[in-house]
């Protein structure tokens, strides 16, 4: 109990830089429910439920669409496909004997930055420092979402645009540390920002949904990466639930 203590409160402080880029980014995500003609209650709670940016926006767009149920459900897995990709490898680092249970209140909130602290963690992961980070994420992206929709339209446009773009900081804020760290990983760094890039640009591929290009790039990157440089298994930790 005193490890989970401990990794609870390590997610907690890893946490507040995510939550921080949540409030800010999901402010803008507000203005959009607003316009689809959803209530400050309604857009919290869907903000609470799903803790998606590109998800949210894509449903909040769809819904002032009057799309079909069928329509709701086929884009959104088609824009967050890419979390099967991160939950299989999240389930990688939890030990063996984690429960369903734990397992299952972790797939609820993988997202692109607790995902890159989890995966982060040297050794096994302790579903404890996910809780910890879930705490203070959640929340804040429910309440950035809520203030949107009762202030987004009283904000100028240029305050809300930079709000928007404080979340790609914590995003380098991620990756440069191990990237320093280890040249294989920096290396692999800009040749998937190389390779994104120019999947956005190529006629055909440029096309494709960008969760499904983020799909395709990530299983060659890591395929190739796996392939050339492979790693040895990490020590286990011995708090396993």
């Amino acid at each position: 109990m005193n490890q989970n203590s401990k990794w609870y409160k390590k997610g907690l402080r890893d946490g507040i830089p995510i939550a921080l880029g949540y409030f800010a980014v999901s402010f803008t995500l507000g203005i959009v429910a607003k316009n689809a003609g959803l209530s400050a209650f309604q857009a919290i709670l869907a903000a609470a439920l799903t803790n998606a940016s590109a998800g949210g926006y894509a449903g909040f767009t769809l819904i002032s669409e009057n799309a079909s149920f069928l329509e709701m459900a086929i884009t959104q897995f088609i824009v967050n496909a890419r979390y099967l990709l991160m939950a299989a490898a999240l389930s990688q680092k939890l030990a063996p004997k984690t429960s369903t249970l734990h397992r299952s209140l972790i797939a609820f909130d993988v997202t692109d930055e607790i995902f890159g602290i989890s995966i982060g963690v040297k050794g096994t992961l302790n579903p404890f420092y996910n809780y910890g980070a879930m705490t203070v994420s959640i929340p804040c992206w429910a309440a950035g979402t809520g203030l949107g929709v009762l202030m987004g339209n009283i904000l100028p446009q240029s305050l809300v645009s930079a709000l928007s773009v404080g979340l790609y900081g914590m995003f380098l804020a991620i990756i440069i540390p191990p990237a320093r760290k280890n040249k294989v990983i920096a290396g692999l760094v800009i040749i998937s920002m190389a390779l994104s890039f120019a999947f956005s640009k190529l006629p055909l591929i440029s096309g494709i949904s960008s969760g499904m290009r983020i799909i395709i790039l990530t299983v060659l990157i890591s395929l190739a990466a796996a392939v050339l440089f492979p790693v040895k298994d990490e020590e286990q930790s011995t708090d396993e639930l």
